[in-house]
Formats: structure tokens, C-alpha cells, sequence
């Protein structure tokens, strides 16, 4: 499997702020250090990985990403999948984020399949702060921003 997706960074009062997103659904509803991602998504088949990372990126956060030069983070082995980034700085404001939705059986073994938010919210963080809150796999791109 293949994912990508797109960080965006801003400089705040000479520090680096990056944009995360909290994982939506019932499994991460009561955690928050490790439960945050970077805007992504599957590359589908045929599909460069680029364009997956923009699509993504306006699925999960319902906003296109800001305009800018892409620079590219590499890729970073998560969870048995490879994960492409690229970063952007740029700005936009959460309060703006509409996320996407997906489809789950909930509680399992209902029979009952509801939906939920891709994000059920989006946050500036600083980069030390990322390190805490990003999914484990994704915190490496973060020694990749720009200096």
C-alpha cells in the first residue's frame, strides 16, 4: 500500500508550526498524543502520487492545500505501507477545515454501519509538539522541514 499526502509549516515568531489533523472515528475519539496525521491518503492505481496527495488532502480537510512550492519529505515505512509527503509552507485557518466522511460498522458486530469524519479537527502545532501527537510513522518527516 501506498500513501501520500501533503504537511503544511508556517514560521510563527521564529519557531515552525506544522498543520495535523485529529483522526476521526470511534477508535481515536479518546486519544490524542499519537492520534494525529498530516493530511493523506491511498495513491490509487495508476494515479501519481502528487495527485493523490493533493486529492487527499482536500478530501480529509475539505480546503484545497495553499498554493506554493512542494518540497519533497521522501518516504517513511508506517503500519506495512509506505508513506510519500511533501511540505508546503502556507496557511490556512482550521475553524475553515470540513472534513470528508467514511463509512464503519459501529458498535462492531451491529450490523449497523455509520458514518464519520475523516478529522474531527485540525490544529497548528509546533514541531515538538507534533512529535508527540503525530502517529509514530509520520513524526521522521518532521527533521525533513526546511530549516
Amino acid at each position: 500500500m501506498h500513501s501520500a499526502g501533503i504537511l503544511v509549516y508556517r514560521r510563527v515568531e521564529g519557531r515552525t508550526e506544522v498543520l495535523i489533523a485529529h483522526m476521526g472515528g470511534p477508535f481515536w475519539a479518546r486519544k490524542d498524543d499519537g492520534a494525529w496525521s498530516v493530511p493523506k491518503g491511498q495513491v490509487e492505481p495508476g494515479e501519481e502520487p502528487l495527485d493523490a496527495a493533493r486529492r487527499e488532502f482536500q478530501e480529509e480537510l475539505g480546503l484545497p492545500a495553499p498554493e506554493g512550492e512542494l518540497l519533497p519529505l521522501g518516504d517513511v515505512k508506517q503500519s506495512g505501507k509506505t508513506v510519500t509527503l511533501w511540505a508546503v509552507e502556507g496557511d490556512l485557518d482550521p475553524a475553515e477545515v470540513v472534513p470528508g466522511t467514511f463509512e464503519l460498522e459501529w458498535p462492531p458486530r451491529s450490523g449497523q454501519t455509520r458514518q464519520f469524519p475523516e478529522v474531527d479537527r485540525a490544529a497548528w502545532v509546533t514541531v515538538d509538539d507534533a512529535r508527540v501527537k503525530l502517529v509514530k510513522g509520520q513524526r521522521p518527516f518532521l527533521d525533513r522541514l526546511p530549516a
